[in-house]
């Protein structure tokens, strides 16, 4: 029996599970029409659980509020839209920097929309 643990745990690494998981979670990729759900009933609706930061230092996303939904088609550049029909990505705003997958701060400036790995 632990000569079946030991060769499980030891195949762990080679299932390919943590690669799909960590792929799907990449915030880089949130672009383009973001909805921001703020009603806890449906943060398991939610892709990502973000936390809106004040200081841009700490942000692990710098993001640009585009006006025109057709323009935000780059990393960091979202058009918030009011709508979750519309959004092609839904994100859950929380209160609490810890449960956040990702930090953001919304800057006033195109150029200076980053993503930050």
């Amino acid at each position: 029996m632990q000569l079946l643990l030991a060769l499980w745990i030891s195949l762990l690494p080679y299932l390919g599970a943590a690669p799909a998981a960590e792929a799907a979670r990449n915030h880089c990729q949130v672009y383009g029409a973001v909805y921001l759900e703020r009603n806890p009933l449906y943060k398991n609706t939610a892709s990502h659980v973000v936390y809106l930061g004040e200081q841009e230092a700490f942000a692990d996303m710098v993001v640009y509020r585009e006006s025109n939904k057709l323009f935000a088609d780059a990393p960091a550049v979202w058009f918030v839209t009011p709508t979750k029909a519309f959004a092609s990505h839904v994100l859950y705003v929380t209160d609490q920097r810890h449960q956040a997958d990702f930090t953001v701060h919304f800057t006033d400036v195109r150029s200076f929309a980053t993503c930050r790995e």
